[in-house]
């Protein structure tokens, strides 16, 4: 009997090791197809979110272009020089050089122009600055890029300031082409609708196409744009050829969304990705060989195959040669995996975690039968008939902890609750529970050793849990603990009371001891925000006055201290909401420069545990924009100052030249101006136009023989004793006197 019962147990497990085996093969297989199929659509995607990002940029790179064309052309306009080449038919020759050498000022320092043509129709001439090729003054026989000729002419088949790519001969001795992007500006029509004169900026092509056409990339992708008239646009080839233009176009344009699909471009399965329309009413496309895509995931796939035939391959011949060597009894094995099941159900520890767990968090359905059996069946050391209380232990700092410590953290809170229940042990009943997240939950009840209702002697212990905890595990902690309770049913109650006072570590900072009791908070509807107070910030940062700005978020943000604290999150955000609109004010008026008109963001209060850590970011915030206001306020100052002493230099002979004439000049108030120039020079500006005027009248005694009356005249005096008392209470000497002393060193 015995060779039958070995034949009949080898059978056995041989068939049960390749069931084994056969399953894993087919899960592994069926499963990684699954999971191939939606990496496939996760590379798909990850590639659509690249190349969507990636024309975006090239996008907003293309608007910015052209409002950098556009603010070129109007500052030419603007220019005075230019402008007689504009409206004058028959400039002068200095007029001319003059507006030529402005012409190639922009054109030097701005590399990505390629060149700028100034057109007035009245005049046989057009005004050229260029890179290469034709360079100056050319009559309209002579240039060789006719076709901008006829673009002026038909101005209204384009959008104004859209950039309108074209290629033309630069006329230079290779007779080279140039593919631009050319904008046009033109003045007001004339009656016939024709352009009275016209500006026109032609950009590199380069500069825009960054990433456009046969040009390699990481993927090997080509991008390519539709502009505003439908036409597929791409590299040094402005129309593409007609097959790869309606496979790519046709798509596209049935939808004004950005997406993707899947289709033939030139006889090639592609990736195409697209944008949306832009405010050019251009869309910028990308395509990509899909093979390139999915080949990683391909590569999966067929090591995925090979390796199910493998393991069916060593499955088949581990199942032949284990089925030989196994004799264990299989109801054996399956008594020991329940007994270990059983073991597992069974214990204690995690079953009483989870009944007091739900408990404290009020999902445990409450009846006292039951409750009693549960607590006795588990060893519950708490009788929530006598008196007890919530002890709350929160770890300060838990964000930048928990990143040191990772997979330990529930190590360090295990410690913790051994910790809190040791020394807790020495007056009280106790248990621990676990809760998510920064908070350990010690349930304390009443012994006949220690007076309960003794918060000293409680707070003494609080200190001892405290100090332990810091030595032990090098843990900050901050303890909140729920007054006396009686009954079960106010458990989730002394909870959730004594939680919320735990968020009052954010105003009691790190290491409090906090007593619920003490925080029985106003409800959230009796709050009010001060408007007062809010309205004093405004006017604070207005007019510069950072630190008291800082001291009224201060207080407004203390007051929230007697409510819950999402009153204080509240406030925050009515706070950040008031501290950008003055930040934009400032930026309205040039007061800071654009650079720093980003949104202030101040995250939600739940990122900080004390309110040291959001002053913190006050202080920091109110600094900067106090660096910000002084340094564009010190810039402007010393531009002004220059500028009225240009003018002053500039007009001292003029008798009318004064405070007021000054300031209306400059459309500045007179009372601001001068007391800005006193500020800044500690001189009164009426002394300085005296003093440069006399200063002047003493070169022309030096180094003339002019009448002084005449020479007071030339100098802006037209009261010669005024000029006789200024003059002597400057040099000490009469005019005469300073003349002959002059004189008599010579």
């Amino acid at each position: 009997m015995r060779p039958i019962k070995e034949s009949v147990s080898r059978n056995f497990y041989s068939k049960l090791l390749l069931s084994i085996v056969l399953c894993t093969a087919l899960t592994l297989t069926v499963s990684s197809t699954v999971l191939i199929v939606f990496f496939n659509r996760i590379v798909l995607n990850q590639v659509y979110q690249s190349d969507l990002n990636n024309l975006t940029q090239t996008s907003r790179e293309v608007l910015n272009m052209t409002e950098s064309a556009q603010s070129l052309t109007f500052q030419i306009y603007r220019n005075i020089n230019v402008t007689k080449l504009l409206f004058y038919s028959d400039p002068n020759i200095y007029d001319t050089i003059g507006a030529m050498g402005e012409l190639s000022n922009y054109l030097n320092s701005m590399p990505y122009i390629e060149s700028i043509y100034v057109y007035n129709p009245k005049s046989s001439n057009v005004y050229i600055a260029s890179n290469s090729g034709q360079n100056g003054l050319l009559t309209k026989n002579e240039l060789t890029d006719k076709a901008i000729l006829s673009l002026i002419n038909n101005y209204k088949q384009y959008k104004p300031f859209t950039p309108i790519p074209r290629t033309y001969k630069t006329g230079d001795a290779n007779n080279a082409k140039k593919s631009v992007y050319t904008y046009l500006c033109y003045d007001a029509i004339g009656a016939k609708g024709s352009v009275n004169s016209a500006i026109i900026v032609n950009i590199s092509a380069d500069w825009i196409n960054k990433d456009i056409g046969n040009r390699k990339t990481n993927n090997a992708g080509q991008s390519f744009i539709i502009d505003n008239r439908g036409v597929l646009l791409g590299g040094e080839e402005q129309e593409l050829q007609p097959g790869i233009s309606e496979s790519i176009l046709q798509p596209v344009l049935e939808t004004d969304d950005a997406g993707f699909r899947i289709a033939k471009v030139g006889g090639v399965k592609s990736f195409i990705s697209y944008t949306g329309p832009d405010s050019l009413e251009w869309r910028y496309i990308r395509v990509t060989p899909y093979q390139l895509i999915t080949k990683n995931v391909s590569t999966i796939l067929w090591t995925t195959i090979w390796i199910a035939g493998g393991i069916i391959v060593a499955g088949l011949f581990l199942s032949w040669f284990l089925s030989r060597k196994l004799y264990v009894p299989f109801g054996h094995m399956a008594n020991r995996m329940n007994m270990l099941e059983s073991e597992k159900r069974n214990n204690l520890y995690t079953i009483r975690q989870q009944f007091l767990r739900s408990l404290v968090l009020g999902t445990e359905a409450i009846n006292m039968k039951s409750l009693r059996s549960k607590m006795a069946e588990w060893g519950v050391s708490i009788d929530f008939q006598k008196r007890y209380r919530l002890i709350l232990l929160r770890i300060d700092g838990f964000r930048e902890f928990s990143e040191e410590k990772g997979s330990d953290l529930r190590v360090f809170k295990y410690a913790m609750m051994n910790i809190g229940s040791e020394i807790a042990m020495q007056a009280y009943s106790v248990e621990t529970v676990e809760l998510e997240g920064d908070r350990v939950l010690l349930i304390v009840g009443e012994s006949s050793d220690v007076e309960f209702d003794n918060d000293g002697y409680l707070n003494s212990l609080l200190l001892q849990i405290r100090q332990a905890v810091l030595e032990h595990l090098k843990i900050g902690i901050s303890l909140s603990y729920s007054p006396v309770q009686d009954q079960v049913l106010q458990l989730h109650t002394a909870f959730k009371q004594t939680n919320e006072a735990s968020d009052h570590r954010f105003f009691a900072g790190h290491g409090a001891i906090i007593r619920a009791k003490d925080f029985e908070l106003v409800r959230v509807e009796n709050y009010v925000f001060p408007v007062d107070k809010e309205k004093k910030l405004v006017d604070f940062m207005m007019a510069g006055r950072m630190e008291e700005a800082n001291a009224v978020c201060r207080n407004i943000m203390s007051e929230t201290s007697a409510f819950p604290l999402r009153v204080a999150q509240s406030t925050v955000s009515r706070l950040t909401i008031t501290i950008n609109s003055v930040i934009h004010a400032f930026l309205k008026n040039r007061l800071i420069e654009s650079d720093a008109g980003k949104d202030l963001t101040i995250p939600p209060i739940e990122h900080f545990e004390t309110i040291w850590e959001l002053e913190k970011l006050f202080d920091k915030m109110f600094d900067e924009i106090h660096e910000k206001l002084d340094s564009k306020r010190s810039m402007k100052y010393e531009d002004l100052i220059r500028r009225i002493n240009d003018i002053i230099e500039k007009n001292y002979a003029d008798p009318n030249l004064s405070l007021n004439g000054i300031a209306g000049e400059m459309d500045i108030s007179p009372s601001y101006l001068g007391r800005v120039y006193k500020q800044v020079t500690m001189h009164a500006l009426l002394d300085v136009i005296n003093r440069v005027r006399i200063e002047k009248s003493a070169e022309m005694l030096q180094s003339t023989d002019k009448p002084i009356a005449e020479i007071a005249d030339k100098t802006g005096f037209t009261n010669p004793s005024y000029y006789y008392r200024m003059f002597k209470r400057h040099f000490g000497l009469t005019p005469t006197d300073y003349r002959k002393s002059i004189g008599d060193k010579k």
